[in-house]
């Protein structure tokens, strides 16, 4: 029987010609990843392990992106540990304020994640390299640690679910309207440890930015990974970047699938969701009667050069609402810089924006962003449960870059095409 995709990375990287569902295996590891929150864990366990060295210094990413520039001395101080011990140990890898970004806009750019990779991460998000054509998932800082050391993880095989979407999309439909409304279909739980694989003629005209937010986004119907197969698009992306070798796999069509899902996504219009889970989701038509205090746009999820480029469009001329406070987090320098020379940033402060340095910053209640009791914030991040970006009686409203500009402008939550 032939084998997904997610099941031939698998089964190449544990030695084995085929693995099957629910099958428990041990393979190596391409890249392990870790930030600012969850290293420090892991270091703290892998000095536990009594070994002198780590299993491949050029294949171990470490990105202070969560709190950074530090938020108080809790933080510095996990900095801290992070950054010592990528001196102690070589870590080639290591990016910090001037070099970094968000990990999962940093890591495609850099070349340092690939099609055909297996990759963990202490970060649930880790999920975002398969837009690539990589196995990529999210562990603990035990498991973290562990790699560190040997290079290897214990994976239990997961069933896939095969997401086909045909139809024209829609002006103003993006990649985020696309994994929001198969959230909203299969729910939060919807694909428990399973792979998301997407695909039809909708994902092979996606841009890859487009891509990065819908694999990004895996996590939250619960699964174990999201991923596309690579094609033209993807290797015109990677071509460019890569650091080394890759290999390009394909599922095989007589690969057998958990379930297979269509969406025709023609009628589709920009999507946002409710609090208090990113399943609660409607179209922004019926959400223009919530006014909002906050836009934040960026994110691991839609902090790329696209992102920015449909805000700009929105934004540029106007004024954001006297009501309403902007943070634009750009996800990695390259982007910021990228944005500058655009001319972006000058639309966004013209316009009454902030603009931050990259950084998770409010997307998990961070920093530069926090909310207040009673508050209400759009934002193109990837979770808004109770208390996710400040206090627990304020609310987060997830939608994409062109809902977040237009609604920037209005006050209110607003489709695209009214402002």
């Amino acid at each position: 029987m032939g084998m997904t995709i997610t099941q031939k990375i698998l089964a190449k990287h544990a030695g084995k010609d085929y693995v099957e569902p629910g099958e428990l295996i041990n393979c190596k590891v391409d890249v392990v990843l870790g930030n600012d929150v969850t290293s420090p864990v892991a270091i703290a366990e892998f000095n536990k392990l009594g070994v002198d060295k780590v299993f491949d210094k050029e294949r171990i990413m470490l990105v202070p992106d969560h709190f950074t520039p530090n938020k108080d001395i809790k933080s510095a101080e996990q900095c801290k540990t992070v950054r010592e011990f990528a001196r102690k140990y070589e870590i080639k890898n290591y990016f910090e304020i001037g070099q970094m970004g968000i990990e999962h806009c940093l890591l495609p750019e850099q070349g340092l994640v690939l099609p055909g990779d297996l990759i963990i991460g202490a970060d649930s998000h880790t999920c975002t390299y398969g837009a690539l054509g990589a196995f990529a998932t999210g562990v603990g800082s035990t498991d973290m640690a562990a790699a560190m050391a040997t290079g290897e993880a214990w994976f239990k095989v997961p069933e896939t679910i095969k997401f086909v979407y045909y139809g024209k999309l829609p002006e103003w439909v993006s990649g985020k309207d696309l994994i929001l409304h198969t959230i909203g279909d299969i729910g939060v739980d919807g694909a428990r440890y399973m792979s998301m694989e997407f695909t039809g003629e909708v994902i092979k005209n996606l841009s890859m930015d487009n891509r990065f937010t819908m694999a990004n986004m895996a996590i939250e119907a619960g699964g174990k990974n999201g991923i596309i197969e690579p094609d033209e698009i993807t290797l015109a992306y990677v071509k460019e970047r890569a650091k080394r070798p890759f290999e390009v796999y394909q599922s095989d069509e007589d690969a057998k699938y958990f379930e297979v899902r269509e969406y025709d996504v023609s009628k589709l219009e920009p999507l946002v969701a409710f609090p208090h889970l990113p399943e609660n989701v409607r179209p922004v038509s019926e959400a223009a009667h919530v006014s909002i205090d906050q836009v934040v746009i960026g994110s691991c999820t839609n902090g790329r050069i696209e992102d920015l480029e449909i805000a700009a469009k929105i934004m540029k001329g106007k004024k954001v609402h006297p009501e309403v406070r902007v943070i634009i987090l750009p996800g990695t320098q390259q982007i910021y810089l990228e944005a500058v020379r655009r001319g972006y940033i000058e639309i966004f402060i013209e316009a009454g924006a902030a603009v931050s340095t990259p950084t998770c910053g409010p997307c998990l209640g961070g920093h530069m962003g926090i909310l207040a009791k009673g508050e209400k914030a759009l934002a193109t991040t990837n979770r808004n449960f109770v208390g996710r970006m400040g206090h627990p009686e304020s609310e987060v409203y997830l939608a994409s870059p062109a809902v977040a500009a237009a609604s920037a402008i209005t006050g209110r939550i607003t489709p695209p095409w009214a402002v």
